[in-house]
């Protein structure tokens, strides 16, 4: 952030203020993370802040600090109606254009209060008085521990503060694995395990909490791995009837993409998600090196996200999803063999 903009939200928070923090929709580890870890700072600054959730989100993510505390936008709607209507500041989390809070956006739009946008996402919208975008950053939960640093805040990181900015700082670099964790983003992960964060513990809470529906739902996905030698692409397919026949809950396909990944010589992975209730097909794309998976998606998919993950959708069934996305990599052959 510039000094003009700390200066304003220096401001801002000089005064109480009624804030409101809040999520996309879908919310992932990022964005809980960095939702609950800054509404724990400004309450530590005398604030009074909620987060509110467009929708529920996955059980791996519900013994975060301060996860009790969260309105649910679908279940909790006319409580979370009125906190945004009342609201003297909002905070908008790991997103940067309204349509991503869903059946939210509407209410939001018509809202009073000042915005501050936190997000790493490329092309942000201009909907906020103040925008800390930077897509160079590994997470929204680095840019929240910055957040915090610009405010000499950084002595107020509590334990609880420090376990949901590291939550959300593993899951969106890959356990630390992707090109976007930097030095610096290691410096901040020491400084979070000096504040109190147990690494082993989160890691363990996040990613070895399987149910067995899980890992035999993983089963048919890999079961479905579709591999393109000639793109040097990998898909998966998941149909409603495969994720009703294994108990589907929230949160459970978290990740089955990344093993087109691990196959010898892809670049290029994505996911094939049947939503019925929505009647679409819900798409996640990840690549490695200069391939945008970002691009791809904006251009193709109704979607977009970072240049190594993305994510879309299709108003297609799967079959003629699945024909359209591998005829489009004959537009691509040259980029993913490059």
């Amino acid at each position: 952030m510039n000094s003009a903009d700390i200066a304003t939200i220096k401001s801002l928070l000089a005064t109480p203020q009624n804030i409101v923090i809040i999520p996309h929709k879908n919310p992932d580890g990022d964005a809980i993370g960095s939702c609950l870890g800054l509404s724990k700072f400004l309450d530590c600054l005398g604030q009074n802040s909620t987060v509110v959730a467009p929708n529920d989100y996955p059980k791996f993510l519900k013994w975060i600090p301060g996860n009790e505390e969260i309105l649910n936008f679908e279940r909790e709607n006319s409580q979370s109606k009125r906190l945004i209507e009342e609201a003297t500041l909002i905070f908008t989390l790991d997103f940067n254009h309204l349509s991503r809070t869903g059946q939210m956006e509407s209410y939001l739009e018509a809202a009073s209060a000042d915005f501050i946008m936190i997000d790493h996402h490329q092309q942000p919208s201009d909907y906020a008085r103040v925008t800390y975008s930077d897509v160079s950053m590994s997470s929204t939960c680095e840019m929240v521990y910055n957040f915090i640093d610009s405010l000499d805040g950084v002595s107020k990181i509590s334990k609880d503060i420090a376990t949901c900015l590291y939550v959300g700082i593993m899951t969106d670099t890959g356990s630390f694995k992707y090109a976007s964790t930097t030095s610096q983003t290691h410096r901040v992960v020491a400084q979070l395990i000096d504040k109190g964060a147990e690494n082993m513990q989160i890691h363990q809470q996040v990613f070895d909490n399987n149910s067995p529906a899980r890992l035999h739902l993983l089963g048919v996905a890999l079961n479905n791995l579709v591999i393109l030698e000639k793109y040097k692409t990998a898909y998966i397919t998941m149909s409603q009837d495969e994720l009703d026949k294994h108990n589907y809950s929230k949160g459970d396909t978290e990740g089955f993409v990344n093993y087109g990944l691990t196959l010898d010589g892809i670049i290029f992975a994505v996911i094939f998600i049947e939503n019925k209730e929505e009647g679409i097909i819900k798409i996640s794309f990840r690549s490695i090196g200069d391939f945008s998976a970002n691009e791809f998606a904006r251009e193709h998919f109704n979607g977009g996200g970072h240049t190594n993950a993305a994510g879309g959708r299709s108003d297609f069934n799967m079959e003629e999803t699945t024909e359209r996305f591998i005829e489009l990599l004959k537009n691509y052959q040259k980029q993913l063999n490059s």
